[in-house]
C-alpha cells in the first residue's frame, strides 16, 4: 500500500455544519424557508457563488425571478454566520490526530469567496489548516477535474498518496478519477476507520 502523506478535508458538512434555513428563522417558518429554497433554485445560486460569482453581479437576475423576496437572499449573504451550525462532532480531534501521525492536512472546499471568512468562526479547527483552496476565490469548484489538478499543483500533492474526505458522492468520484484515495464522509468515527485502513496510525476515538 502506498503511504498516505496528505489528508485533504472538505469543510462544509465535514468539519462544520451548515443549514441556510437558520438565517431566516426569525422571519420565515421552516416550510416557508423550504419553499424559498425551491423557488430560487438555491442549489444553483449557491453553486454559482461557490464557483466564483459575486452576489452583486447575479442579484439582478435572481431579483427578476423572486421580486421582493430577493431580500431574503440579501439577508443570507449578510447574516451568513447564522447558517453555520458548529463543528461536526469528532472532526476537530480527527484533524489533530492526523497531524500527530505526521500527515499533512489540507483543505479543499466549495465555498463562496464573500462568506469564507466566517468558516473558522463556525469550526475553529478550520483556522488551523493553513493550506486551503477555496473554490470561490479560484473560480472553479468541485467536482470539476480542474480543481483537483489545481490543488495538486499548488500544494504538491501526489494523487496516490493523497486521501480525501467529502460529503458529496460526485466530488468523491471526481477525486478518485484524479487518482486520489477518496471516501464519502459519513461521520467522524467512520472516517477515522477509513483513514486507519489506509495505514494512518490513528488512535481510536476518545
Amino acid at each position: 500500500m502506498t503511504a498516505i502523506d496528505t489528508v485533504v478535508f472538505d469543510f462544509g458538512q465535514v468539519l462544520v455544519g451548515w443549514d441556510p434555513r437558520r438565517v431566516w428563522a426569525d422571519d420565515l417558518t421552516p416550510e416557508q424557508a423550504d419553499d424559498l429554497l425551491h423557488r430560487v433554485g438555491f442549489a444553483v445560486v449557491n453553486r454559482r457563488l461557490d464557483a466564483g460569482a459575486r452576489w452583486a453581479d447575479i442579484r439582478p437576475e435572481v431579483a427578476a425571478e423572486l421580486g421582493d423576496d430577493v431580500r431574503h437572499l440579501d439577508t443570507y449573504l449578510r447574516e451568513y454566520h447564522r447558517s453555520l451550525t458548529g463543528p461536526v462532532e469528532g472532526m476537530s480531534a480527527l484533524v489533530e490526530d492526523v497531524r500527530r501521525a505526521g500527515v499533512r492536512t489540507v483543505g479543499l472546499t466549495n465555498w463562496a469567496a464573500e462568506t469564507f471568512h466566517h468558516a473558522a468562526g463556525g469550526a475553529p479547527v478550520i483556522g488551523t489548516i493553513t493550506e486551503v483552496l477555496v473554490s470561490g476565490r479560484e473560480g472553479v469548484a468541485k467536482p470539476d477535474p480542474a480543481v483537483f489538478a489545481l490543488a495538486e499543483e499548488r500544494f504538491g500533492l501526489v494523487p496516490g498518496q493523497t486521501a480525501f474526505l467529502d460529503d458529496s458522492e460526485a466530488n468523491v468520484s471526481a477525486a478518485r478519477a484524479a487518482g486520489w484515495q477518496a471516501h464519502v464522509f459519513l461521520g467522524a468515527a467512520e472516517a477515522r476507520s477509513w483513514l486507519h485502513s489506509l495505514g494512518l496510525a490513528l488512535p481510536a476515538a476518545g
